[in-house]
């Protein structure tokens, strides 16, 4: 439980020489604090700021809101339960492959994180091989070697059916759940080209991230762009700027928008495509369903430890973003601290012309796939009580109420933000 009192341990502010540009911050209310960490660097399991990371890293979380952060300099997976308890999940042991702390990351390092539906973390190596590291939720560590590519392996995505996408030489990959591998999207020549399979071009992709439509997004680093690949295999640029992609960082709609540099991105129920941004400045940033790009929490051009809200907040090296139960978590790397943004978005209500009532108890409504909506009733059409939050995965979509009642019963639906 969060207390009412906020108990600032030391601030920091570092200017850094970079351009600074145009900055929009969110309008939901973003305020940052800190989750684990103590800003001290070290190696120490506990419960919230009783702890210490050395350069926290990629961040997942799993279904059970439990995150798990590559703490890089310790060369461990480390867990964080909902209530803050950091325990060690894996490494620090002498072995390849195994389960839990007698695994060896020591070696190779991990450069990236996701997790599937299934709460099976993969982790991609940093480097010097190519290892797709396979790790149950029972920490059992396996990996496939993808050193033959003769490309690093750069991002790693899960999608809702446990496929695994992983960024490489230009190319963005598929390993489906029946292990073929092959190539969903990407020529392997280095440029920009938009079109579908391979029939495209990128330059340097790196990040990926995949949302509950199955979307691959991605980091094109090179390009500073950032693309996005539907099931189809067609390649789209949804934000980012081509002509001046070594611009100072700037916030606008679709290809106003400038990136500099993106470590990780996730996507949350509403589509929206959160960054973590760790140069020039440090700052999480947002890309909504409709390509506008604003800033979360953070700055462009300044850098130390600040909780607050989010246009006040300071991280220094945002190296890792994920989310879980409605909150937003970040690796702040050289903070040694694990960071949290909670917000206060409005919910909207669905319009008549989409939402249908008919003979039966429910409704149907006619709305966005992917997003989440609450179905919500009343007796007099003053005091609402909540029947389903749902996913839509089609559209109209048909709810039924399982608890039909005599008399007068209303209906409404919320698009929840």
């Amino acid at each position: 439980m969060k207390t009412k009192f906020k108990v600032l341990i030391f601030t920091i502010l570092a200017s850094v020489c970079w351009n600074v540009d145009a900055q929009n911050y969110d309008t939901n209310g973003d305020y940052v604090e800190t989750f684990a960490g103590s800003g001290f660097s070290g190696y120490l399991d506990g419960v919230g700021q009783l702890t210490m990371f050395n350069n926290p890293n990629a961040i997942v979380a799993d279904s059970n809101s439990n995150l798990f952060v590559w703490d890089s300099s310790n060369y461990r997976i480390r867990k964080i339960t909902p209530n803050g308890t950091v325990t060690t999940f894996a490494g620090g042991g002498n072995s390849v492959t195994g389960t839990g702390t007698n695994v060896n990351f020591t070696t190779y390092g991990i450069g990236g994180l996701t997790i599937d539906r299934s709460n099976t973390i993969w982790a991609i190596t940093g480097g010097v091989v190519d290892y797709l590291y396979k790790i149950t939720s029972g920490a059992i560590v396996t990996y496939t070697n993808f050193t033959s590519f003769g490309y690093t392996l750069m991002g790693v995505c899960a999608d809702s059916f446990g496929n695994i996408y992983v960024s490489s030489g230009n190319k963005i990959y598929r390993y489906a759940t029946n292990t073929v591998l092959s190539v969903f999207a990407g020529s392997g020549n280095s440029g920009y080209a938009d079109g579908n399979g391979i029939f495209t071009a990128f330059n340097y992709p790196a990040a990926l991230a995949a949302d509950s439509a199955n979307n691959i997004y991605v980091w094109d680093s090179g390009n500073h762009l950032i693309r996005k690949i539907d099931q189809s295999q067609n390649v789209t640029t949804i934000a980012g700027n081509y002509a001046t992609p070594y611009a100072a960082n700037t916030d606008g709609i679709g290809t106003n928008a400038v990136f500099y540099s993106i470590s990780q991105m996730c996507v949350d129920v509403s589509g929206n495509v959160i960054l973590a941004s760790g140069v020039a400045g440090s700052s999480v940033r947002k890309i909504s369903a409709s390509s506008n790009v604003v800033t979360m929490a953070g700055s462009f051009s300044l850098r130390g430890y600040t909780n607050g809200a989010g246009n006040l907040a300071l991280f220094n090296i945002v190296s890792g973003v994920c989310i879980a139960g409605g909150t937003i978590f970040v690796a702040d790397s050289s903070n040694q601290r694990i960071r949290d943004i909670t917000f206060n978005p409005q919910p909207q209500i669905v319009s008549g012309a989409n939402l249908g009532i008919s003979t039966f108890a429910g409704v149907t409504v006619t709305g966005i796939i992917g997003r989440t909506y609450q179905i919500q009733s009343s007796a007099n059409m003053t005091t609402w009580t909540t029947q389903a939050t749902l996913l839509l995965n089609s559209s109209p979509y048909l709810w039924f109420d399982q608890n039909p009642a005599s008399g007068n019963k209303f209906y409404r639906a919320l698009l929840l933000p």
